[in-house]
Order: structure tokens, then C-alpha cells, then sequence
């Protein structure tokens, strides 16, 4: 932290003292071996830092008074229940609504009935490519005072499912016509990070992987005449449980993106939206995962996220329910309104650790992202199979640690209570489906690092 007045008279301590100091006590044991640990991004990290660490390196900073808002999904799969759920979440403390959008025939005006939309963000995931259902549905916000992110993402799609919604000129040619809808309010453009996070991606591969996706779509349009230099894109990011690291991961896309943008001569902040990641989520001892989602909002918040919508800790076994819901957006507004994260963002700012960190990882990605584009780019590597062998290695060498117990799941893979029964219990299939399809690439899957030890308990159950 910076010095102050009250500690002037203290004389200054280099790291070099530090280190002498801490090697004295450590009676003769290594430094390295004792106390310095390398992450899965290749990072060593040091027992202590200082204001050396520092120097002469970039920061970036949030604009002043930047705040979060409290997110929670809803499903429309009719239009007049989630009107009604969301009308009701919006009277407790609900800021945001990300909405999944399943039909071209949902009804819009339905959905919205009676909700005052001033001062909203509304996030959507529609499970289709069509400019008529988005073309009304930007018409009816115009001048409804919304913040609107669409979040359309056809390579997200592309890596998620294995093939395009339709095909790759039919899909680049609807996505243009659509990007000509939005407005100062209503962004098109969305970047889904949270497929890589929880596939097994480390945060490097992540950052790199996400702005090299973004870059596909800066190319393709940004110099198209028919699109303006006005370029929002929203970021979803899912948060793992790597608190200081995915504080670091959420300040370093923020500064990417920057860095990317300005050589595009493109000004626009990004937006992000964060969720807990399900990677690290649990079947058996599931109120440990209550825990894991607390740790992560509060990651996403001081990395400086605009929006959290946090992970119901029943969501990987059961369907959508009243007290799942109520308890993960409780988790939020107890952060928000009673633990003073109103304003936290700026709170990790200065910070020698995370300053550190955020440096390390914006230039791991970026170097990994230059090598993606030297090697034609994301899109070619995801035909290849490139980007899907590079995460499938990632996520065994994390599977590993957590089979030979070096990464602790408590309740999963240490202190388990044998006494624990699920099998009763799943509304929902917890792991991995396997229907084999044809697609024209290998889909990015995602996977819990628990997975096969819980259907091995299931089974013994």
C-alpha cells in the first residue's frame, strides 16, 4: 500500500531484507521449495510483495464510482410466468435480469407487463439466430430508459454446440443486420469466457481465448462500413475459486479489451457479467458450495464486474426453486447492502499482490492471444481443434490435482461424510451427457472436476 504520513519515521525495508529476514526463520529450509508455489497459469507466487513489485509496470484503474449491480436469471420459457417472477425478484433487491429466450415466439410485451424498465439492466441469452424476434424486441426498449445487452454471440455457439446456428455466411449475414439495430442503450455484441473457465481453462487460456473470440468479431465488422465505431461488447465470465487470481483475471480483461479496442479506434468501455463457475460445484456436502459462490461474487465484485448473478447452490442437481433462488440472491444483497461492497471495486486498487498479478496474466494472454492471431486467428484454431486440445490439457493437469487430493473440494475429496445420500435427491442429470451428433468442430464441453468421483458414490449408494 502506499506510504503514509505515520509511517515516516520508519526506515524503508527492501524486499531483499524481507526475504533475508524470512529465510533466517525458515532455520535452513528453501525458500523456493517452502514457500513459493507456481498457479496452473505458470505463475510463481511469492510469500510476500511490496511496492518493488510494482515499478515501472502499467495499472489500470476503474472509472470513479464505479458500481455493481445484483443480477438473477429467469428462464422464459412462458412469458407470463416470468413476468410474474421477475416483477416479484425485482421488489427484493433484484437489479438486473438475465434473461434465457428459448422460441422466436416469445412475447415481449408480456414479458415486460407492468415492469418499470428505467434504470434496468437487462442481460438475454436467446438459443436462436433471428433479426425479426430482436428487431421487435429493440423496438419495443426504444426509449423505455433500458440498459439492454443482447449478448449475441455466434462463436460462442460455434465452441458450445459445434456448429453454427445455421451456417457461417448465413449466420455472419443475420448478425450484421442486427448489429444495425442497436443503440446508445442497447448493446449487440457478446463474448461468453464462462464456456472456457468451466471446461477446465486456465485463466491465461481464458483471457487470451476471450479476446482473441472478441477479435474475430472486430475484424469481421468494425471496419465494415454499415457498422459504426461505436463497438460495446459484453463479457460473461464465470468465477472460480482462485480468489486473488480471479480478482487479477476480471482487472486484466478490462484492460485488454482497452488495448485491443484503441487499435480498432474503438472507445467503448466493455460491460461484464459475472456467475459463480460450476466447475468447482458439488453433489454431495452442496452447502459447502454456498461458500464457493460467496468467495466468487465477492472475486467478481472487487475485480470490477458490472453485474453478478450468483449460483444457486441446489442448481447442478435440482430445478429452478424459490429457496435456491432466494439464498443465492440473498448471498448477494448481504455483500452489497450489509458487508459495504456497495462501492468495493476500488477497494483492490493499489494493491501490490493483485497489481501484480493483474500485470502477469494481461501479459501471459496477451502473448498467448498474438500467437493465436499469428496462426490465423480463433476461428481457424477452433476448426482445428487447436483451442479444444489446449483446454482439454489444461483441465486434466487441474483434474489430476484434484484426484490426488492437491486441490481440496472439501466434502468431495477430503472430510467426506459417508453417511451423505443423493441419489433420491437429482431432478436434474449432474454430469457430462454424451449424444453423439455430427458436428462440423469438436464442442468445447463443460465439466465439474467432481464428476467422477460423485457417480462413483451414486453408484455405491
Amino acid at each position: 500500500m502506499s506510504k503514509t504520513d505515520l509511517f515516516d519515521e520508519f526506515p524503508d525495508v527492501s524486499a531483499k531484507q524481507w526475504k533475508q529476514k524470512i529465510q533466517f526463520d525458515l532455520k535452513g529450509a528453501d525458500y523456493n521449495d517452502a514457500l513459493v508455489w507456481e498457479s496452473l497459469e505458470g505463475i510463481n507466487v511469492k510469500p510476500f510483495y511490496n511496492a518493488e513489485d510494482t515499478q515501472n509496470i502499467p495499472t489500470f484503474t476503474l472509472p470513479k464510482g464505479h458500481d455493481w449491480s445484483v443480477g438473477q436469471s429467469i428462464y422464459v420459457g412462458d412469458a407470463k410466468k416470468a413476468n410474474k417472477k421477475a416483477f416479484d425478484v425485482l421488489q427484493k433487491g433484484v437489479e438486473s435480469l438475465i434473461l434465457n429466450i428459448p422460441t422466436e415466439e416469445t412475447d415481449f410485451e408480456t414479458l415486460f407487463s407492468d415492469i418499470n424498465l428505467e434504470g434496468l439492466e437487462l442481460y438475454f441469452h436467446f438459443e436462436f439466430l433471428a433479426v425479426e424476434p430482436i428487431k421487435k424486441l429493440v423496438q419495443f426498449l426504444s426509449n423505455k430508459k433500458a440498459k439492454a445487452h443482447l449478448c449475441i454471440d455466434i462463436i460462442g455457439h460455434l465452441a458450445q454446440d459445434g456448429n453454427w446456428y445455421h451456417n457461417l455466411e448465413k449466420d455472419h449475414e443475420l448478425l450484421t443486420k442486427i448489429l444495425s439495430l442497436g443503440t446508445s442503450d442497447i448493446s449487440i455484441l457478446g463474448v461468453d469466457l464462462s464456456l472456457y473457465q468451466n471446461s477446465g481453462a486456465n485463466m491465461v487460456q481464458q483471457l487470451a481465448y476471450g479476446l482473441a473470440h472478441a477479435n474475430e468479431y472486430l475484424n469481421h465488422f468494425a471496419t465494415s462500413s454499415s457498422v459504426e465505431k461505436s463497438f460495446p461488447i459484453t463479457f460473461k465470465v464465470a468465477v472460480g475459486s482462485n480468489y486473488f487470481f480471479e480478482i487479477a483475471k476480471i482487472k486484466a480483461l478490462r484492460w485488454l479489451w482497452n488495448s485491443l479496442a484503441s487499435e480498432y479506434g474503438i472507445k467503448n468501455p466493455c460491460s461484464i457479467l459475472a456467475v459463480p463457475s460450476k466447475r468447482n460445484k458439488t453433489l454431495y456436502d452442496y452447502n459447502v458450495n454456498m461458500l464457493r459462490t460467496t468467495s466468487e461474487c465477492m472475486s467478481a465484485v472487487l475485480g470490477g464486474v458490472d453485474t453478478v448473478c450468483n449460483l444457486a447452490y441446489d442448481s447442478i442437481y435440482h430445478k429452478d426453486n424459490e429457496f435456491g433462488e432466494r439464498i443465492a440472491r440473498n448471498q448477494l444483497l448481504l455483500l452489497k447492502e450489509e458487508s459495504y461492497f456497495t462501492e468495493a471495486s476500488q477497494i483492490a486498487e493499489g494493491s501490490y499482490y493483485i497489481e501484480s498479478l493483474t500485470n502477469q496474466l494481461a501479459e501471459k494472454a496477451l502473448a498467448l492471444f498474438k500467437q493465436i492471431e499469428a496462426s490465423s486467428g480463433f476461428l481457424d484454431a477452433l476448426k482445428k481443434g487447436t483451442i479444444q486440445q489446449k483446454i482439454k490439457e489444461s483441465a486434466d493437469k487441474e483434474q489430476q490435482l484434484f484426484d490426488d487430493g492437491t486441490l481440496v473440494s472439501l466434502g468431495t475429496n477430503k472430510y467426506l461424510n459417508p453417511q451423505d445420500r443423493m441419489k433420491d435427491d437429482l431432478e436434474l442429470y449432474p454430469f457430462v451427457k454424451t449424444k453423439p451428433r455430427k458436428t462440423i468442430i469438436t464442442p468445447i464441453i463443460e465439466k465439474r472436476l467432481a464428476e467422477a468421483v460423485e457417480q462413483k458414490r451414486l453408484n455405491d449408494e
